[in-house]
């Protein structure tokens, strides 16, 4: 057995020592394709957009307390309902308007000097994430809701409906940013590029601006709201070789 072993590891030495010769005698290009290795350069770089948004998110709700969990929950119920109607009086569609949480908790507290918790009540929330395709619309919504009952209101997200072309653009100034590199390090080298051998691209696109709740406070004004701009980023990876 260690014998028959000892001739295929031979065999095996003397294919691959005489594959070059053999290379040679068949295509003497393929050969020295295979002694010489393909010399290339590797680029990464990044495109950027920035654009305004024309969507916003944002999620409110309803924090109420009652005696009960039915009080809680009726007085809660009752704010939620008036904020939904008014949302889809205001052209929001339903689509746009989903629950993201709902809880039922009883509360207590420790009353002075004890250090047993009471049960005085139950708490009642109940959130909804809004969606409005015009940035300019979203203040006076938000008076709105207010003004209805709303007592949370979390982070606003500006974004994008669709960011197909945005990142698109990226990536074409992704990749012209790649090309001016990797020609001015070819030039600096003494060399040609030649074709692209590969191209990858990094997970992200756009990233939405996401700006802090504006105060309860500020329900008596109107309330002032900033989209800016949202910024899309493309980063690829590009190999070509060289001539």
């Amino acid at each position: 057995m260690r014998r028959a072993m000892r001739l295929s590891l031979s065999a095996l030495v003397l294919l691959f020592t005489g594959l070059p010769g053999w290379l040679a005698a068949v295509d003497p290009a393929m050969a020295a394709s295979a002694a010489t290795p393909q010399r290339s350069i590797s680029i990464e770089a990044t495109g950027e957009v920035a654009a305004p948004p024309d969507e916003v998110t944002i999620t409110t709700g309803v924090t109420s307390d009652g005696k009960t969990a039915m009080d809680a929950l009726k007085e809660n119920s009752d704010a939620v309902t008036k904020m939904v109607s008014a949302l889809k009086a205001d052209s929001i569609a339903a689509k746009d308007i989903q629950t993201t949480n709902f809880s039922v908790q009883p509360n207590y507290q420790r009353p002075d000097d004890s250090k047993v918790p009471v049960l005085v009540g139950y708490r009642v929330r109940n959130s909804v994430r809004v969606t409005v395709h015009a940035v300019k619309r979203l203040g006076p919504i938000l008076d709105e809701l207010v003004k209805l009952g709303a007592n949370d209101i979390g982070a606003i997200q500006f974004g994008l409906t669709d960011p197909t072309a945005q990142e698109n653009e990226a990536r074409k100034k992704a990749y012209a940013a790649a090309l001016a590199k990797a020609k001015l390090y070819a030039k600096a080298a003494g060399v040609e590029l030649g074709d692209v051998l590969t191209i990858s691209e990094d997970e992200g696109g756009y990233r939405p601006v996401i700006r802090a709740a504006p105060r309860m406070e500020m329900a008596a004004k109107p309330v002032p709201i900033e989209g800016g701009t949202t910024t899309t980023s493309i980063r690829l990876h590009v190999v070509w070789a060289l001539k």
